[in-house]
């Protein structure tokens, strides 16, 4: 059975940088589909200019490793409803699907992490976005794409090493680690 592992959580969480240590290593995921990283290969010094062009090609690599019936992962903020269709695909495909969540403590401190990326050469996202996402991701992450997961699981990405927060399994919720942060972010996740 194929694995689609969705790393998601707010702009500056952490995706991308804990995909490439988790992904290959805990995981034994060898296709990453980013397109932050296709961006960047397309036009190293402006890859903001070609997102939608990056996205294209993030599309067309999903269709060919679902259509292979390939595991994979790929990243996103949730922010959107665009990839409910898409796991519910790949579980019609026979696809275990994995969430895993990384969650900051306020939009505020997304920001600041966009910011700390730019400063190191990193792309951008204006701060109204960045806020946007964060507060939709979490209504789309709880009312969404939990129901939907066979696995999945939320990290504290908050602090210099990510604590586990819950686990669970579609609606049911298996284990809490940290019941205050569970609870604020189940209150951040209603409609």
């Amino acid at each position: 059975m194929p694995d689609l592992y969705i790393i998601a959580g707010p702009n500056g969480a952490g995706k991308t940088t804990a995909s490439f240590t988790m992904l290959p290593q805990i995981f034994n995921v060898r296709e990453f589909v980013n397109a932050d990283e296709i961006a960047r290969g397309l036009s190293p010094f402006n890859p903001e200019s070609v997102s939608f062009e990056a996205g294209r090609i993030m599309l067309q690599r999903i269709n060919q490793l679902v259509a292979t019936r390939k595991t994979f992962a790929f990243e996103t903020t949730l922010s959107t409803r665009f990839y409910v269709r898409l796991i519910e695909q790949c579980r019609d495909e026979g696809y275990k699907i994995h969430l895993i969540f990384l969650w900051l403590n306020s939009p505020e401190l997304a920001i600041e992490r966009v910011k700390s990326r730019v400063a190191k050469g990193g792309h951008n996202i204006p701060e109204e976005v960045i806020t946007r996402r964060y507060l939709k991701g979490l209504q789309n992450f709880v009312n969404l794409f939990m129901p939907i997961c066979d696995e999945w699981m939320v990290a504290d990405n908050s602090d210099e090493k990510p604590q586990t927060v819950s686990k669970g399994c579609g609606v049911n919720i298996d284990s809490v680690m940290q019941t205050d942060v569970w609870n604020k972010i189940l209150e951040h996740g209603k409609d």
